[in-house]
C-alpha cells in the first residue's frame, strides 16, 4: 500500500511560476509544493537579466508588444502577446511588494527610480534586476514568503512520476500523481483537485545546456503520456554566451553584457555581428547565437569573445558583481580583457498547449511557466520575457483557480502502484551510456543548424533508446536518472518529429535543406495518438 497524500493543489515545480502560484492560492486553500531537488534547484534562481516591463514614461505596452512580435520571427499569438505585456507592471509590482529588491538610481530630478537596462530585441530600456543575479533575488524572496505560509507544504527531494486521471463521459479530467519519494525511495501517491504542472523547461537534453540539472522535460513528457497537446517543439533557444572554461560548469553570460555595451569578437580581435546583422550585439538570441556558431566553425575556433572591458572598472563591478567575481576566479580579469563564449541549449520555447488561465487539455490540469506553450514566445523567446511570463500566467491561472476550488471536496482513490514484479538495477551503466548517446545526437543532430538528414539520423536513434529505455523501466525499480532519462527521450522524440514537421527556417529553428522563410506562419502541433 503505498502512502497517500491529499491537498486542494498540488504544484510540481519550485521556480518563480510554481512559488507565484502558491501564494496566490494559499489564502483560500492547502497547497502542496513538489521539488524535484532543494527548492532553490530550479533555473529561476540562476536567471542573471531580469525581467521586462513597462516602467519608463516613454516606454508603452505597445512597443514592448512590437518587440516581442519581432523577436517570435511572426509566430507569436498576439493575444498572447498584449495579455502579457499589459499585466507585467502590476505582476512585477506584486512581486516588489513581497520584498524583491530591484535595483534603483537617482534620476536627474532627484527622485529614486528603478534602474531599467535593455537587451536584445527590446527598442527600450524596460528590464527591471536586481544587479546580475535576479533569478536569486526572486527565488529566495518567494521561498521565504512560501515557508513561512501556514497552508503551503513543501515536499523537497520529491520526483513526480506521473500524472493520474480517470475518464468520465470520455473526458479526461487529472485527480493526482504518482511521486517518488528520493529520502525514502518509496513511490507514494498524492490526490488534488486541480494539478499545476510548473516544472520548466527540457534543455538537458542537449549536451551543452545553461540549465541547472532538472531541466529535465518532466512536465512535458507527463502531460503528452496523459494526453495533451504539445506546440512549437522545436523551437529550442541556444543562449549565445555561456562562458566557455573547463571549471565553469554551465556559467551564463547574461544578455544585459551586451545590452550595456559589451561586443562580441573573433579570436584575432575583430569585430562580427555588425556583418550578420544591422542591430549587431542587440540582434534577438537566434541570430546571435548562429553567427558565433557559423564564425566558430568557419574558424575552426573553440570560442569567440564577449568585450567589456573598454567601460570602466567600477561600472563593470557595479553592474555585474556576480559575472566578475566569477570570472575573476577562474583567472580572468573582465574589466581588462574578453571572455570566452559558446552557444548552449538555455530555453524551451514550446510545450504543453494551454489557454489564457493555463489550462491544458486535460480537467484540472495546468500548466505555466516554461514547461507550458502559451503564443508568448513564438520561434524565438526575446530577452526577459520568460520571468515574465511565469508572473503573469501564475496570476492568470490563480484567478480561474480560485473560482472553482470546491470547499468541501471529495478525493478520488488513487491506484496502488504496482512494484511487485520489479527489481534493484544491477546495471547502473546502461543508464548512463543511454544519457550520454541521447544528449550527444541532439546536440549533433538538432542543434542550432539542422537537416532533414541529421533528423532522420536522430529520430532512428531515439526510436532505438525509447524501446531499450521502456523495457528497463518496466522491470526495475525507479532512479532518479531513469525517470529523468525517459522523460528526457520522450521529449527529445517531440523535438524531432516538430523540427521535420517544419519546412522552412524560422527563428530558433534553422535548416540546410529549407533556409528561405515560408509564407505562412503556422504553430507546430502534436497530438497524442492515445494514453500512454
Amino acid at each position: 500500500m503505498n502512502q497517500q497524500h491529499h491537498c486542494d493543489v498540488l504544484i510540481i515545480g519550485s521556480g518563480a511560476a510554481g512559488l507565484t502560484l502558491a501564494l496566490h492560492l494559499a489564502k483560500n486553500a492547502d497547497v502542496v509544493i513538489l521539488s524535484k531537488g532543494a527548492i532553490n534547484d530550479g533555473s529561476t534562481f540562476y536567471a542573471q537579466g531580469g525581467v521586462a516591463a513597462v516602467f519608463d514614461e516613454n516606454d508603452s505596452v505597445e512597443s514592448h508588444v512590437s518587440d516581442t512580435l519581432i523577436a517570435g520571427a511572426g509566430l507569436c499569438e498576439e493575444s498572447a502577446v498584449q495579455y502579457t505585456a499589459e499585466n507585467a507592471k502590476v505582476c512585477l509590482e506584486w512581486l516588489i511588494e513581497q520584498g524583491v529588491d530591484f535595483d534603483q538610481e537617482q534620476a536627474e530630478n532627484g527622485e529614486t527610480r528603478y534602474h531599467l537596462t535593455r537587451e536584445g530585441g527590446h527598442s527600450h530600456r524596460r528590464i527591471l534586476h536586481a544587479a546580475d543575479a535576479t533569478g536569486q533575488a526572486i527565488q529566495t524572496t518567494l521561498v521565504d514568503r512560501v515557508k513561512s505560509h501556514s497552508r503551503i507544504r513543501i515536499f523537497e527531494r520529491y520526483n513526480a512520476i506521473d500524472l493520474i486521471c480517470n475518464k468520465s463521459n470520455d473526458e479526461s479530467q487529472c485527480i493526482g500523481a504518482y511521486i517518488w519519494n528520493r529520502n525514502s525511495e518509496k513511490v507514494e501517491c498524492i490526490s488534488a483537485q486541480k494539478t499545476i504542472l510548473a516544472t520548466g523547461g527540457a534543455s538537458k537534453v542537449y549536451q551543452y545546456t545553461s540549465n541547472p540539472d532538472v531541466a529535465s522535460g518532466d512536465g512535458i513528457a507527463m502531460a503528452w503520456r496523459a494526453g495533451c497537446r504539445v506546440a512549437n517543439m522545436e523551437f529550442n533557444q541556444f543562449h549565445p554566451t555561456c562562458l566557455f572554461h573547463p571549471e565553469a560548469g554551465t556559467f551564463l553570460l547574461t544578455e544585459a553584457l551586451r545590452g550595456e555595451g559589451a561586443i562580441l569578437r573573433r579570436p584575432d580581435g575583430s569585430r562580427f555581428m555588425p556583418a550578420f546583422d544591422e542591430r549587431a550585439e542587440l540582434a534577438p538570441r537566434d541570430i546571435v547565437a548562429r553567427a558565433i556558431d557559423y564564425e566558430m566553425k568557419r574558424l575552426g575556433a573553440d570560442c569567440m569573445y564577449l568585450d567589456i572591458s573598454h567601460k570602466s572598472a567600477e561600472f563593470i563591478q557595479q553592474h555585474f558583481p556576480t559575472i566578475y567575481e566569477k570570472t575573476k576566479s577562474l583567472g580572468i580579469d573582465i574589466t581588462k580583457q574578453p571572455m570566452p563564449v559558446v552557444p548552449a541549449a538555455h530555453y524551451t520555447c514550446g510545450g504543453v498547449m494551454i489557454n489564457t488561465h493555463g489550462k491544458t487539455d486535460i480537467n484540472n490540469l495546468y500548466a505555466i511557466g516554461e514547461v507550458s506553450y502559451t503564443g508568448l514566445h513564438g520561434a524565438n523567446r526575446m530577452a526577459s520575457n520568460s520571468l515574465l511570463e511565469c508572473l503573469v500566467f501564475a496570476r492568470a491561472a490563480a484567478l480561474e483557480i480560485e473560482s472553482q476550488l470546491a470547499a468541501s471536496h471529495k478525493f478520488y482513490p488513487l491506484p496502488d502502484w504496482d512494484d511487485s514484479r520489479v527489481i534493484n538495477s544491477d546495471e547502473e551503466v546502461v543508464i548512463q551510456h543511454n544519457w550520454h548517446e541521447l544528449r550527444l545526437f541532439m546536440w549533433d543532430y538538432v542543434g542550432i543548424v539542422r537537416t532533414t538528414k541529421r533528423l532522420e539520423r536522430a529520430l532512428h536513434r531515439v526510436e532505438l533508446l525509447q524501446r531499450e529505455i521502456d523495457d528497463y523501466y518496466r522491470n526495475f525499480r525507479v532512479s532518479n536518472n531513469l525517470l529523468e532519462l525517459r522523460n528526457l527521450v520522450q521529449v527529445a522524440e517531440l523535438i524531432i518529429h516538430s523540427a521535420m514537421a517544419r519546412k522552412e527556417s524560422r527563428g530558433l529553428h534553422y535548416t540546410l535543406d529549407f533556409p528561405e522563410l515560408s509564407d505562412t506562419a503556422q504553430i507546430t502541433i502534436l497530438t497524442p495518438s492515445g494514453n500512454d
